[in-house]
């Protein structure tokens, strides 16, 4: 850890980590019965917790990733994606049960659709040393389903004096699950995007969500693609339109935009430059196969 570093509350990321299969340049989605071909394929690194936590290290953030990964031979053919300059895997636990754990991601422009499988409990045997950890200052819970499994993860990070953020995550098991809000009591940033909005409310348009989840979450970043971003906090309500790249895939652009947000707030800028952080680091997420794949660009890699 650098001493800039040292000086700034590190982020803990907790979530389940992918083995992304990403087939882009697709005509149309598969249908039943049907066989599509793909121009191209990519195995990548996925999974909220690891994206967000790539991008926050590439931001000069010192992070943490706290997660399983498995022994399988998918599992380990993505342990060199892991190796981003600057995200600490002490907290990483590896284990027979915890893959293959695959996400099958089909990609035509800006529309996406998932196949996932996971494996295992979502519960590292390293978090409680990880919410020990003296440098750091905030948890990022990068799906629902991993605070479902773990009930009391916002307490006991709250007991430790972290902040926390959580973005919901679509899970079709979870999402219309009336309870969601109370589960998620003391998190301190929500950030859904709009599909995942719409389904925790009950409303489409952003601002009539942004009503509701305004009433549960102190700060609320609503993200919509190509058309930006909302936020709704106690004294700001604000809408950023998204930028204008080439988009070559729109995998893990939320989780990019979540570490933008969470870096420019942690480190004391007000909501709407956080806001705007979010954007940037979203615009750049979708300009490779992979939401962390741009990280590794050459011309990245040498700035």
């Amino acid at each position: 850890m650098t001493s800039q570093q040292l000086n700034r509350p590190a982020v803990l990321s907790i979530g389940r980590i992918y083995c992304d299969l990403i087939f882009t340049g697709l005509q149309s989605l598969p249908q039943p019965g049907r066989e599509v071909f793909a121009e191209n394929m990519k195995l990548a690194a996925g999974g909220g917790a690891f994206i967000s936590a790539a991008h926050l290290a590439h931001a000069g953030r010192a992070v943490a990733l706290v997660a399983r990964l498995g022994l399988d031979g998918l599992s380990r053919g993505i342990e060199p994606d892991l190796a981003i300059d600057g995200l600490d895997l002490r907290f990483l636990e590896r284990a027979e049960d915890a893959g293959p754990q695959v996400t099958v991601a089909s990609v035509i422009g800006n529309d996406r659709a998932f196949l996932s499988r996971r494996a295992g409990a979502a519960l590292p045997a390293t978090l409680s040393d990880a919410l020990q950890w003296k440098a750091a200052g905030h948890l990022h819970i990068a799906e629902f389903a991993t605070l479902h499994e773990i009930p009391d993860l916002v307490r006991q990070a709250k007991s430790t004096g972290l902040t926390v953020s959580l973005d919901p995550s679509w899970d079709e098991t979870l999402i219309f699950d009336p309870g969601l809000l109370k589960a998620c009591e003391g998190v301190d940033i929500f950030l859904p995007n709009r599909e995942e909005a719409q389904a925790i409310t009950g409303h489409d348009e952003p601002a009539k969500a942004l009503d509701v989840l305004a009433t549960h979450f102190p700060i609320v970043a609503l993200k919509a693609g190509g058309e930006g971003a909302w936020l709704r906090s106690a004294d700001t309500q604000a809408h950023l339109a998204a930028k204008d790249v080439p988009v070559v895939d729109t995998t893990g652009a939320g989780d990019a935009f979540n570490a933008g947000f969470i870096d420019a707030w942690l480190e004391g800028h007000d909501v709407n430059s956080a806001l705007a952080a979010g954007i940037e680091y979203g615009s750049l997420a979708v300009q490779a196969a992979g939401g962390a794949a741009i990280l590794r660009s050459p011309d990245r890699m040498a700035g």
